[in-house]
């Protein structure tokens, strides 16, 4: 029931701009307009990707291709729409050809590693972020994420200590940045089942952005496997609050409720995580809270039938 929530740093668009001086005539409609240039296309890709229209920059980043072959900026920026529409395979064959044009091209060795990652290619991630670190060292980013991918092979110390020169790297309005990083650290402490530590992290994160019902949530998974049902309740409500459709947290809510015996709110909670996981087609997960909830319900009828008992018998022994 502890789902974990892993981040990928989200890179920025690696646009290149390119200054044009443009000069017009004095008979503009005499003049016949010059075809369009390799950096034209450029531009208009870069306009195109930053309002994150990443479909419709590809065909102006292919045709600057065509018009200049070794043009290493349009390779870069194609690699990214690629990345933005999950095109991982593209993505890679761009970064590739970046890398060949440019060998010390950091972003292209990062874009290509987050291809891997999100390939589910871990190692080949983790490689492409060890050549970005040789080239940049102080560069968080490949720090960060070279840590989820040990993270995700089970590689929880070696996540540890990158996500900490992350940290170390990482620049100081980064707030965001920084509660990812924490959090993905207090996952990788939760574990190694140092519960202590993975709350503070994600205590941490949650100073960081305050707005994250994914860093409660997880917080309060901790506090729950801790024992600290009150704890528990505290965080999967604030988890609620920010994301009312959170069908995990109102899952756990109910099983803490449980565990302090406020059975009446527990399958409140519960019949809410059905109503959620049946409206997000989560099967899985819908049948195992069916599950839960008839238990629960079985169990508050028993014991009803058992106070019952107790109480008749002393007035029958009196009737007698």
């Amino acid at each position: 029931m502890n789902r974990c929530y892993l981040f990928i740093c989200n890179f920025g668009i690696a646009v290149t701009f390119v200054c044009l001086l443009w000069i017009l005539p004095a008979h503009s409609l005499s003049i016949v307009p010059e075809p369009n240039t390799a950096d034209v296309f450029l531009k208009s890709a870069i306009d195109k990707l930053q309002h994150e229209n990443y479909q419709e920059a590809i065909p102006d980043l292919t045709a600057a291709i065509r018009l200049k072959k070794n043009f290493a900026p349009a390779y870069s920026d194609r690699c990214l729409a690629y990345l933005q529409l999950a095109d991982y395979q593209n993505a890679i064959a761009d970064c590739n050809q970046a890398l060949h044009l440019i060998p010390q091209n950091v972003e292209a060795y990062l874009n290509r590693g987050l291809a891997y990652y999100r390939l589910g290619k871990y190692q080949q991630a983790i490689r492409d972020y060890h050549h970005a670190i040789l080239l940049k060292p102080h560069d968080f980013r490949a720090y960060y994420n070279r840590g989820l991918a040990y993270a995700i092979l089970g590689n929880h110390q070696q996540a540890i200590s990158d996500y900490d020169t992350a940290l170390k790297n990482i620049y100081p309005t980064a707030n965001f940045h920084r509660a990812d990083i924490y959090n993905d650290r207090g996952l990788a402490w939760f574990e190694l089942s140092d519960l202590s530590a993975a709350i503070d992290d994600f205590s941490q994160a949650i100073v960081f952005n305050p707005n994250d019902h994914r860093t409660y949530y997880n917080r309060g998974c901790v506090c729950g496997k801790g024992g600290d049902f009150s704890g528990a309740i505290r965080d999967f409500t604030a988890a609620i609050q920010l994301n009312p459709q959170n069908a995990q947290a109102y899952l756990n809510r109910g099983v803490a409720y449980h565990q302090i015996g406020h059975e009446q709110a527990a399958i409140a909670d519960l019949r809410q995580a059905v109503k959620y996981f049946n409206q997000q087609g989560e099967t899985t997960n819908l049948q195992n809270t069916i599950g839960l909830l008839k238990n629960l319900q079985q169990q508050i009828s028993l014991r009803s039938e058992i106070a019952m008992n107790v109480t008749l018998i002393p007035n029958l022994n009196i009737t007698r």
